[in-house]
C-alpha cells in the first residue's frame, strides 16, 4: 500500500500505520537512506532499527570503529520514531491525514548519549522504549548493541510530540 493509492481520510489499523511509517522512514527521509538504517521491529511499545557496517561510517580508520556522530544519530532516530508511535497509540485508529498533521510537531528537545564501548561490529541494533509521556513531551531510553549483543551506547532523549 502506498500513500498515493490510498484514501488519506480512512482510519488506519496498527498494521497499516506501521507500513506507512516504514515507507516514510525508508523512502522519504534521505538521511536514513544515507546511513543505511532499516526498521526491523515497529510497535507502540518498542522499536528496533538496524544499521549494517559501512566503511563510510567509520570514525577511527585504524581500529574500524563506528563514528560517534553515527551512534548519536541512530539513537536519536530510534528514539524519535518511538516517541511518534507512542504519541499516536492513545489515538487508536487514525487516518494518514491525521498522522501527517502530527509529524510536524515532533522533534528532539534534548538528548544525552553515553558511549560505553567502541562501536565495533558488522551490524548495529538500536532499540527504544518510552519511559515517560505527557501531552506534549515524551522521554525515551535508547540502546545500541552490535550483532553479538555487546552494549555500545545508550541514550536518553526528550521529544516534543504535540
Amino acid at each position: 500500500m502506498t500513500q498515493n493509492n490510498m484514501d488519506t481520510t480512512v482510519p488506519l489499523n496498527s498494521d497499516a500505520l506501521a507500513e506507512l511509517v516504514t515507507q516514510m522512514f525508508s523512502q522519504q527521509m534521505p538521511f536514513n537512506q544515507l546511513l543505511g538504517l532499516k526498521i526491523k521491529k515497529l510497535g507502540s511499545d518498542e522499536v528496533e532499527i538496524k544499521l549494517p557496517w559501512d566503511d563510510k561510517l567509520m570514525g577511527n580508520p585504524i581500529h574500524k570503529i563506528l563514528h560517534g556522530g553515527v551512534t548519536a544519530a541512530i539513537l536519536d532516530t530510534v528514539g524519535g520514531l518511538m516517541a511518534i508511535l507512542y504519541a499516536i497509540k492513545d489515538l487508536g485508529e487514525i487516518s494518514v491525514d491525521e498522522f501527517q498533521r502530527t509529524l510536524p510537531n515532533v522533534g528532539t528537545i534534548d538528548m544525552r548519549v553515553d558511549y560505553l564501548r567502541p562501536g565495533r561490529g558488522k551490524e548495529f541494533i538500536a532499540t527504544a522504549q518510552v519511559i515517560r509521556k505527557g501531552k506534549k513531551v515524551a522521554v525515551c531510553r535508547m540502546e545500541l548493541h552490535n550483532e553479538t549483543g555487546t552494549h555500545i551506547a545508550f541514550g536518553t532523549g526528550t521529544y516534543m510530540i504535540g
